[in-house]
Formats: structure tokens, sequence, C-alpha cells
């Protein structure tokens, strides 16, 4: 944040640390260059630098006090204090930076020299899919085979929400590297897994089912004939782009495991519904008819796991 004397405000933020050391850098070389007879004196010319203690490349610069800053934030400020009325010097700065900020790497140059990683979570689920040239999610397969192998029994599993620190733990673990193993010590919580993977689905910027879907999907819930109904869900869901098709009909299958365990885990397709209905598939634009849209989200994963195999199963079916 650069300060004027006369109030004006600059803001340059960055998530890579090599880059606001440049920035800083490139203010204060400008300044230096300046003439001696026109530089400002050393009393309206201060440099306040203040940074999250996350940020281990500036200690040797870090010679103020400093101010606590959000961890997954990691900024520089920087403030310049200087004379108003010296316009040629002060856009001799502002010419500098500008030709500075233009030249700054793309975030595709980032992620082709591997400073910046592609996000598991928060991106497009076709996205995910091209990158691991599959239909279905790595991290998905993973969640349900580790749910499989030790929550199926498990009370509330998917209802019980698990620790949201270990959770946001797990998440960046699996934005950062390749391999996951979700039998480690640090995942035994079975509920984080869950946890884990629904928000996986939330974050997801388009859910599972396609926002030109929903509507569809709604008028589909509200035919009164049953087989009609199953037939009309399950025509929408075969029109699904492949990775959408693909990772709903293994996690449904997945659920639907958990419901045939109901007696135990006590999680029902109503349970399951409720959980997961607003979860995979939303309107794109809120509307005042939120709790009608719930009501039909909850009933079409219902019904969908009630009738999985017609909807999922072949036309011989």
């Amino acid at each position: 944040q650069i300060t004027t004397v006369s109030g004006n405000e600059f803001l340059l933020q960055s998530d890579i640390d090599f880059l606001i050391l440049d920035w800083f850098h490139a203010i204060k070389n400008a300044i230096d260059r300046l003439p001696k007879e026109q530089r400002i004196t050393s009393r309206n010319l201060e440099f306040k630098l203040r940074r999250s203690s996350s940020i281990e490349l500036l200690n040797n610069l870090d010679t103020e006090s400093k101010e606590p800053k959000p961890e997954h934030r990691k900024s520089l400020i920087f403030r310049l204090n200087y004379s108003a009325s010296d316009t040629n010097d002060r856009n001799r700065v502002k010419s500098r930076l500008k030709k500075f900020i233009s030249r700054r790497p793309s975030l595709k140059t980032l992620q082709e020299k591997g400073l910046i990683k592609d996000q598991i979570f928060g991106s497009h689920l076709h996205l995910v899919c091209e990158h691991e040239k599959s239909t279905v999610p790595q991290f998905v397969r993973l969640c349900i085979k580790a749910v499989e192998r030790r929550g199926l029994d498990v009370d509330g599993i998917y209802r019980v929400s698990g620790n949201l620190a270990t959770i946001q733990k797990l998440r960046f673990v699996v934005n950062q590297e390749e391999k996951l193993n979700l039998d480690d010590s640090q995942w035994e919580d079975i509920h984080v897994v869950t946890g884990a993977l629904k928000m996986f689905f939330r974050e997801l910027p388009e859910p599972l089912f396609p926002y030109c879907f929903f509507e569809q999907f709604v008028e589909a819930i509200k035919i009164q004939d049953n087989a009609t109904r199953i037939k009309s869900i399950r025509s929408l869901v075969k029109k699904l782009p492949r990775p959408n098709y693909d990772t709903m009909k293994i996690l449904f299958e997945h659920l639907k495991k958990i419901a045939a365990k109901e007696s135990v885990n006590l999680m029902s397709t109503q349970s399951l519904g409720i959980v997961f209905g607003p979860t995979l598939l939303r309107p794109e634009k809120e509307t005042g008819n939120m709790a009608v849209h719930m009501l039909y989200q909850n009933q079409i994963v219902e019904l969908m796991l009630s009738e999985y195999s017609k909807i999922f199963g072949s036309e011989e079916d």
C-alpha cells in the first residue's frame, strides 16, 4: 500500500513473495535515482515495511514492528510519504510502477514454471478431470474408498461434521501435493474425510448438476406419475457432460451403500438427500423460492438413490 501525503493510496498485492520483493526494490530504486537536489528529505520520505510472519524472504528488511496479518494472506505494505508539490517526481515514479506492473508474469507463465500449482478445490470439474486425464477426480475416488473401507458402519456418516481445521488442512494438502494417503493417522477421523468430500462438491464453481439443468430436474421431480418421473430424471442424467455423469454415478453408487447400512449408521436415503441435495444442485441465482428449491433438491437426490439402478442402469435394465 503506497500512501502519499496528499492522501492518494495505491494497493499492490500478490501471493508470490518474490514479486512483492521486486515491487519494493523497484519503488525504492526509482526514488533513489532522483537527482539529489530534487530528492526529498528523510523527514518526508519514510519506508515502513510490514509483513505477515509467513514471509521469510524479507527478514533482513523487516526492521519495523510487526503487525499480525491473516496466515492465508501474504502481503507487503509500503508507505511512501513525500511532498505533494513535486509533481514531476511523483509522475516519474508512477510511470516506472506502471511499466513494472505491465511486465509482471502471467498466471499461465507462473503455472508453467511450477510456482503456482493447479488447484483441486474450487476448480471446475471438467478442468480437474482434464488435468488428471480422467472423468472422475482422483480425490473423489480416494475419499469414497476410505469411507467404504472404514466408515459404512459409523453413526451419522456424512451428517456429523468433522473438525473444520483438520478438514482445511486436508484441503491444503490436496491442493499442494499429488499423492495423498487417507490412511495416514492425521486423517483417522472419517468425518474429516467426508467433510472434505462435501467441501469439494460445495466449492465447485458450477455444481455437479450444472446450472442449466437445475430447472429441468425440478420440473421432472414434480411429475406425479412415478414411472414417468423416473424416466424423465434418467433422460436428464444421460444428457450430462461425461465428467458430471461419471462422477455422479460413482458418488450415488457409494451413497447407496451408505443407505444400505441404515440400521447401523442411521443414514437413510432421506437423510442423505437432506445432506447432499443443496450441495450437489442449486440454482445459479437464488430467488425467494429458496425453501421450495431445497425441498426439491432433497427429493431429487433421494429419488436417484432409491431408483439408482433404473436411472443409471443400461437400457435393458
